[in-house]
């Protein structure tokens, strides 16, 4: 059979999956009547949502549904690109839907008309790339190191280095480190889908514009073109932000020089007790300048939706999961402790962080860029993938 085939058929698979928990969910609703919420076996309340992938480890921890348990619900999760939620996504059979960012749940809210939301964490926007790149930039003056051992992106720089159409093996001292011809480029997820693609987009248009947040038509006009070649050159892009991120871990420096990550996904993989080995002596966490926060944010679309995000909010134990798995909750010292439990170094919060535009011209630009494409992309109808916390 061959891959084609392989992919139709996985295709077609998930969909009928996806349907499957949909028409489930549905039955369920309406032969509950007047009776109440759903209940699972064990009597708890089964609460259905949507989420970015980079949190699916988080919601499959035994850990994480067991302290929803404790609290009467059976969480269960499906994972869609956070664009996809604000926009193809059905909400009407879902309790809530947690994408990436504050844009996203703001169009959400839109769309429902009312609705609560919670921002349990966040996590900046970072880079997952080597030592022999980060020199190679260095020497370019695209990267720097501060006396912290940090490393920061020149974003400014490195658009510039884009522009020009830089191939890696053109840069001082690439000739015995990384002797590549691929372009200098960050792989992304696909900007048509993906909420980390967008954040990268935040960053790229707030420094093609020099230096303002892109928020009229005449913004996007001036900076469509150099942002849209970041994204249309990279050729095939994944939907979600996990599968660039495992490329990265599994497929080394020949595959993904620098890749757009949450600082969660890296430093989540470093606390990892079956992961950590994944992260090698020669890899890097870098930051671009400026930055951007990526502001987990729950949109409760019912009362059992929104016991969830007050969990999350208010629940000591979540927070210090979910600092486990990286992200930043409210308290900074619940991320420290969890990091230097580990005999990890804490990474200071970056300074130069800019904010998102907003979601209207956010999304303005991303149809721009979608238009540029060779071949559209196919609109989404039901959540995609497959349940990442099942019913136990």
């Amino acid at each position: 059979m061959n891959s084609t085939a392989k992919r139709t058929i996985g295709i077609v698979l998930a969909i009928a999956l996806v349907a499957g928990i949909v028409i489930a969910v549905i039955i369920g609703r309406a032969g509950a009547g007047n009776n109440g919420p759903v209940k699972d076996a064990k009597g708890l309340t089964v609460v259905t949502g949507v989420i970015g992938s980079e949190k699916a480890p988080f919601f499959a921890d035994p850990q994480v549904q067991k302290i929803f348990a404790d609290h009467g619900l059976n969480v269960q999760v499906t994972t869609a690109g956070s664009r996809q939620i604000a926009t193809t996504v059905d909400l009407k059979p879902l309790d809530f839907v947690f994408p990436s960012s504050a844009p996203a749940a703001e169009k959400i809210e839109q769309k429902v008309g009312k609705s609560t939301n919670f921002a349990p964490f966040y996590s900046p926007m970072a880079i997952g790339t080597f030592k022999p790149i980060v020199e190679l930039l260095k020497n370019a003056g695209i990267a720097n190191q501060t006396a912290d051992g940090i490393w920061h992106l020149d974003v400014a720089a490195y658009l510039k280095a884009v522009a020009a159409g830089s191939r890696w093996k053109d840069l001082p001292g690439a000739a015995s480190v990384y002797p590549s011809s691929r372009s200098v480029l960050i792989s992304s997820t696909d900007i048509r889908q993906s909420n980390s693609a967008a954040m990268y987009l935040s960053i790229a248009s707030y420094v093609a514009n020099q230096n303002n947040v892109v928020s009229s038509q005449a913004d996007q006009s001036a900076v469509i073109d150099p942002v849209s070649a970041l994204f249309l050159e990279q050729g095939f892009s994944a939907s979600s932000s996990e599968e660039p991120f495992d490329d990265y871990l599994s497929q080394g420096i020949g595959s993904k020089p620098m890749v757009m990550i949450y600082e969660a996904q890296y430093l989540g993989q470093e606390m990892s007790a079956t992961g950590a080995n994944a992260i090698t002596s020669d890899m890097v966490l870098m930051y671009p300048d400026p930055d951007v926060f990526s502001k987990h944010t729950l949109v409760g679309l019912t009362p059992a939706g929104a016991q969830v995000g007050q969990l999350l909010v208010n629940d000591p134990k979540l927070a210090k999961l979910a600092a486990l798995y990286g992200f930043r909750p409210a308290d900074p010292s619940v991320f420290t402790a969890q990091l230097k439990a580990h005999k990890l170094a804490v990474p200071a919060l970056p300074v130069d962080v800019i904010d998102p535009p907003s979601y209207e011209s956010l999304e303005s630009m991303i149809e721009a860029i979608s238009n540029r494409y060779d071949a559209p992309q196919p609109s989404e109808t039901v959540p995609a993938p497959t349940p990442t916390a099942p019913s136990p």
